[in-house]
């Protein structure tokens, strides 16, 4: 069955939210879990199996730890097997295929035959082909890490309750596509959270500004970039070219944040307060700081369990420069199985150690302006890796973006009808990925708060009723993350 989270939640939101609040607080975590599950199970039946291997052993890992806290080797082996668990099932199922082609392509063999015939895991009734990704795994994988190892490190108390800790791991508003909420990040409101109105009315608000930038922004600017990634690259202009792939960008912002501006609103009608995933990173003025203001959660887990605990900047120059090759090199490697995320990744730690050493001190001192057109420059260069086929095609793209490759043009109708029929959708794209409307928001509430209280219920209602009626006609279109 084709995968579509926005057709679940508009089937099965309601009614899950009137149940959940209905039923006493004890029974609050199972309702998730089974609501959780079965969501998984919308787009991924048999894959769930993958996700409760992962978290039976965590579970039973964090256990151990507990009952044999004085007896550290035993402590450790615990969280050895967790950590060997987990990471043999992302590298198996997400980058088995990948390591088996190369080894292919590198030393002509034909190992295993064809990707159709590649190992298949027998569980039971089911059958499981590392050549299929599961939905989310990089997510749930690394959320569920983050307890064995804070457990171990003794930053956090053990979670007694297999129940409450499968509905941790599960937790479906941020399942599949993030933010990676770290036990940490919620442990107490696991089994002591209370809801309020404010809470939810908060909640509703932000969900449904996450779903009309999917819907509304992303989806339609996302089209552009669909019709200009279908030409041949020696038909692009210059200005085709650049169009295209800055509707990709566009499209892949408003998308994730989006997706996770919904999943905290989610959460927020559930009781929880997930961290922050975006904080307007196109307005950023080095790739250092573009990468503090995206995918906030991501980067927070690799410093806290990777940087920090090879030394991070405490052991010299070049111990941090390793370090920090290590976390881009792995960052990469996080986001596909696939020599384009890789490189793409091992550049922009390129581009950030550069900054360490001394571009970020002349940044510093560089207008505003300029660190901007810097930044916005490489990130646009860096998305045409991220989401081509292969590395002779991004290359090829990027080569028609300068001129050469493409048809030499500088720009030609293809060019000229995109700015006629997405020129509205680009300004407001320009728009809605800065603070202005929230400076402006905040500056008003002071004024007139009666009248904006009123006024934001007015426009999220009407950002409803455009969704739904988008979502009436609209074909299949998931979320950019859910790849990952």
């Amino acid at each position: 069955m084709v995968f579509s989270s926005i057709t679940f939640l508009f089937m099965f939101l309601p009614v899950s939210l009137a149940v959940y609040y209905a039923i006493p607080r004890r029974f609050q975590n199972l309702f998730i879990l089974l609501i959780s599950l079965f969501f998984y199970a919308w787009g991924e039946p048999k894959y769930i199996l993958v996700m409760l291997i992962s978290i039976m052993v965590d579970y039973c890992a964090g256990i151990v730890m507990w009952k044999f806290d004085d007896r550290e080797k035993i402590r450790k082996i615990a969280l050895i097997v967790s950590i060997i668990l987990n990471l043999s099932l992302l590298g198996v199922f997400k980058y088995g295929t990948f390591v088996i082609d190369n080894i292919n392509n590198i030393f002509g063999t034909h190992i295993f035959g064809a990707p159709e015939t590649y190992p298949i895991f027998h569980l039971g009734i089911f059958d499981l082909p590392i050549a299929h990704l599961p939905i989310g795994i990089s997510f749930f994988t690394f959320q569920s890490l983050s307890y064995t190892i804070d457990l171990y490190k003794r930053n956090i108390k053990v979670q007694k309750n297999p129940i409450s800790f499968a509905a941790f791991v599960t937790l479906f508003p941020q399942l599949v596509a993030g933010p990676i909420v770290r036990y940490n990040d919620i442990s107490n409101e696991l089994d002591n959270r209370k809801s309020s109105l404010n809470m939810t009315y908060d909640g509703i608000l932000l969900f449904i500004t996450g779903l009309g930038k999917k819907v509304l922004i992303a989806n339609n600017i996302g089209m552009l970039w669909s019709e200009v990634k279908a030409m041949q690259i020696s038909e692009l202009s210059v200005a085709t070219a650049w169009l295209g792939i800055i509707a990709f960008t566009f499209q892949i912002y408003f998308d994730f944040s989006g997706y996770s501006d919904m999943a905290i609103g989610l959460g927020k009608m559930l009781g929880f307060n997930f961290p922050k995933n975006f904080d307007y990173p196109y307005m950023s003025k080095s790739i250092t700081e573009f990468w503090r203001r995206w995918h906030i959660t991501l980067g927070a887990w690799f410093k806290s369990y990777v940087y920090f605990p090879l030394g991070g900047n405490r052991k010299g120059l070049k111990r941090t420069v390793m370090n920090l090759a290590v976390v881009w090199l792995l960052t990469g490697i996080w986001h596909g199985a696939s020599w384009n995320f890789i490189i793409w990744g091992c550049l922009y730690g390129l581009v950030i150690i550069i900054e360490r050493l001394f571009l970020g001190r002349f940044l510093e001192k560089t207008p505003a302006f300029f660190c901007s057109v810097y930044t916005m420059f490489l990130v646009t260069l860096g998305w045409v890796l991220f989401d081509t086929a292969d590395l002779s095609t991004a290359f090829g793209y990027m080569g028609a973006m300068f001129g050469a490759g493409g048809n030499s043009l500088l720009t030609d109708n293809t060019a000229i009808y995109a700015l006629l029929n997405y020129g509205i959708i680009f300004l407001i794209c320009i728009l809605a990925c800065t603070n202005l409307w929230k400076r402006a928001y905040d500056y008003l509430y002071i004024k007139i708060p009666v009248f904006l209280n009123y006024g934001a219920v007015g426009y999220q209602m009407t950002v409803l009723v455009f969704v739904t009626a988008y979502l009436v006609d609209a074909g299949y279109n998931p979320f950019l993350y859910f790849n990952f």
